[in-house]
């Protein structure tokens, strides 16, 4: 069964609240949009700091500041072994620009990132960037991989998964875990280009996931990626969301 709503949450004083953003990719006016909306006790994040967009460190910088705990997506992979061989003619490009431009700091904060998380939370909850057999590259999609969700979930004995890589969201409930996709922040690719993220809210050991969407200037992030001389698609489609 499949959930997709803004329906906004009734909550009650003893709720716990988190959010989990994915796929910032170096967009900064996305995720201060999101950062600003999000009302929530922690954050997460699913990878994918970096690359297509043009502010990584400053992205890195934000996210530090702000304690969002983070896996390792393969873009931030790429950015820091250089190794471009999965990546499209454009997104090689990019991936070495990203790699050029950032500071030793920042390669230093990717460096660090596992490639999975658990975190304590209320409910027994597991993040990663792809998917819990490919944590870096494999695209995880509703319509090919919802069989696979109950094995998912009872193999790695959660409740709660949480995975990025696709750019799609999607929340998959059934019985009494959920597997869900936050979308993305900087690179929004079903159709919609407003800034993805998930809110998450547990009720004893009830997690409900609600897909939320956030406006913001995408035409100031799109000049930024022409201005650094980026290939003009990835500027291009934050105008549709494709």
């Amino acid at each position: 069964m499949f959930f997709l709503t803004d329906r906004p949450i009734l909550g009650c004083c003893c709720d716990m609240k988190f959010a989990v953003i994915s796929d910032v990719h170096g967009n900064l006016e996305a995720l201060e949009a999101v950062l600003d909306r999000i009302d929530a006790d922690e954050i997460f994040c699913l990878g994918d700091l970096v690359d297509y967009g043009a502010q990584p460190n400053e992205v890195i910088g934000v996210v530090k500041k702000r304690g969002v705990a983070c896996v390792l997506g393969n873009h931030d992979q790429a950015a820091l072994d250089g190794d471009t061989s999965m990546f499209n003619p454009r997104a090689a490009m990019s991936s070495v620009w990203t790699r050029r431009v950032l500071t030793d700091e920042s390669s230093d904060y990717l460096r660090s990132l596992p490639q999975e998380l658990r975190p304590e939370l209320e409910v027994e909850t597991y993040f990663t960037h792809g998917s819990p057999d490919d944590r870096l590259w494999e695209y995880v999609d509703p319509r090919t991989h919802s069989d696979l969700f109950g094995h998912y979930l009872g193999r790695l004995r959660v409740r709660l998964i949480g995975l990025g890589h696709t750019h799609v969201p999607y929340v998959w409930k059934e019985g009494g875990g959920s597997v869900f996709n936050p979308g993305s922040v900087g690179q929004p690719r079903d159709g919609d280009r407003r800034a993805s993220f998930a809110e998450v809210t547990v009720r004893g050991e009830e997690a409900a996931v609600e897909v939320r969407r956030v406006e913001y200037d995408f035409e100031a992030a799109a000049s930024k990626i022409r201005a650094a001389g980026l290939p003009g698609a990835f500027a291009d489609r934050l105008a549709t969301g494709t």
